[in-house]
């Protein structure tokens, strides 16, 4: 008998903690309040010197396709709950490692992009912030041979940088 109860007991603790509790998850790991429900991503504005002209829509989308694939967010056009605007404020090549004879032999793209980010329910959320990444190549490859790789690479890295930064808190 006694151990019934205690059976019992545990159960309904269980039962009750359950109900209590609300928790909120995502299959990214992010904090997303519940009253939050849509996202707005402006394209991605160019502003660095030269750029692949691909870039603004690779990073637009790859931002746009995280929240569709990660989150409970309804993606919109304009006025999300959350909004973000992006440009793209450099993207360079530069020799990294030099041989003994002054020749690069790996060579790195660095494309660095700001973020405004803005929380229609919480100001306290609100940011505006610098990210940059990079991905190196070898100096005997041509960059427009291997542009469209790092620019994929890199663009994961940035759009898991700004989620990060606006649901994670990182």
């Amino acid at each position: 008998m006694r151990q019934s109860v205690k059976c019992l007991f545990f159960i309904t603790s269980a039962i009750i903690l359950l109900i209590g509790c609300k928790v909120n998850y995502s299959l990214s790991g992010a904090s997303i309040p519940d009253n939050v429900k849509t996202v707005s991503i402006e394209y991605f504005e160019n502003q660095a010197g030269l750029t692949n002209p691909n870039f603004p829509q690779i990073i637009t989308e790859a931002l746009r396709d995280k929240f569709i694939s990660q989150t409970r967010l309804k993606l919109v056009n304009t006025d999300g709950d959350v909004h973000f605007r992006g440009v793209i404020t450099g993207y360079q090549s530069t020799p990294v490692a030099l041989t003994g004879n002054d020749q690069a032999s790996l060579n790195r793209l660095t494309i660095s992009v700001g973020i405004i980010y803005e929380n229609k329910y919480d100001d306290s959320q609100n940011f505006t912030q610098s990210f940059s990444r990079f991905a190196d190549f070898s100096a005997s490859q041509n960059l427009s041979a291997v542009e469209d790789a790092l620019m994929n690479e890199i663009s994961g890295q940035l759009v898991q940088d700004i989620f990060n930064r606006a649901f994670l808190n990182w």
